[in-house]
């Protein structure tokens, strides 16, 4: 009679799991999708590490002043922005300044190492690059309203650090590759594929000693290699500072003076 019961039990069980199972299961792979991580969710993070949506946007003008260098050489690079992208850099050696800037509309270079004191017009592809650098809260932020695509491709090591790796294909044509610490979600490493009157140029740039400076993280050290050198370009973070008094006039070409007439021959 036990036996009878326990086999009876027996096949109830085992009736009963295989209605169960399969709904057990699928609860399991929709519990483990809610866990996963999507792009989007990924850059929200990110950004929130930085210090957040509402504090970034708050920052209306930045000045950032960095010292470079490249075995002996030593110089200067200053970059200041204001909304809506507007961006001047300096690059400084020896009292002297090349500056490039764009003022939203209209990008201008003063050139004084090629022997040219006076601002010429960039092409579009010379200012590709600035006109990125005019954009403070960087290309991740609102980059659907940007015109830029994202997508993860998965997890990636940078230098034995577990990365979650973005593809950012921008409006522009260029494309970015983001290497994200999986911990703190801050950028270590931006991979930049761009193309300059028709040459494709590969660029590298790694992040590190992140401070905090009111509330919002910046990389105090930067450093720039070509894609595939083992030589990189390092630049020290010297000076942060936010909401500063940046006149227009900053970004703005200035007017070239119209060369002094010549006094005609015998007066």
């Amino acid at each position: 009679m036990k036996t009878d019961i326990r086999a009876a039990v027996g096949a109830k069980f085992v009736e009963a799991c295989r209605v169960l199972l399969p709904g057990l299961a699928a609860f399991a792979l929709i519990g483990a999708g809610a866990r996963a991580e999507t792009v989007d969710e990924i850059i929200v993070q990110n950004i929130q590490a930085r210090g957040g949506l509402e504090k970034l946007k708050a920052i209306r003008t930045l000045r950032t002043t960095v010292k470079f260098s490249d075995g002996s050489f030593r110089a200067e690079f200053r970059q200041e922005n204001k909304r809506p992208g507007k961006v001047r850099e300096e690059f400084i050696v020896q009292s002297m300044a090349q500056i490039q800037a764009y003022d939203g509309k209209t990008g201008w270079q003063i050139s004084p190492f090629s022997g040219r004191k006076d601002p010429d017009l960039m092409s579009q592809d010379d200012m590709k690059s600035l006109i990125v650098d005019g954009d403070m809260d960087g290309p991740l932020v609102d980059y659907k309203e940007k015109g830029h695509v994202a997508e993860l491709l998965g997890h990636d090591s940078m230098e034995g650090t577990d990365c979650y790796k973005i593809k950012l294909s921008m409006k522009n044509g260029d494309i970015r590759y983001y290497y994200l610490d999986t911990d703190s979600y801050l950028e270590l490493k931006v991979e930049i594929q761009t193309t300059i009157r028709g040459a494709l140029q590969e660029s590298e740039l790694y992040y590190g000693d992140y401070e905090q400076v009111n509330g919002i993280y910046y990389p105090f050290a930067v450093e720039q290699a070509q894609k595939g050198s083992s030589s990189r370009q390092q630049f020290s973070v010297e000076k942060i500072e936010q909401n500063v008094d940046l006149d227009d006039s900053l970004f703005t070409m200035p007017a070239t003076k119209p060369e002094a007439k010549k006094p005609a021959a015998g007066k």
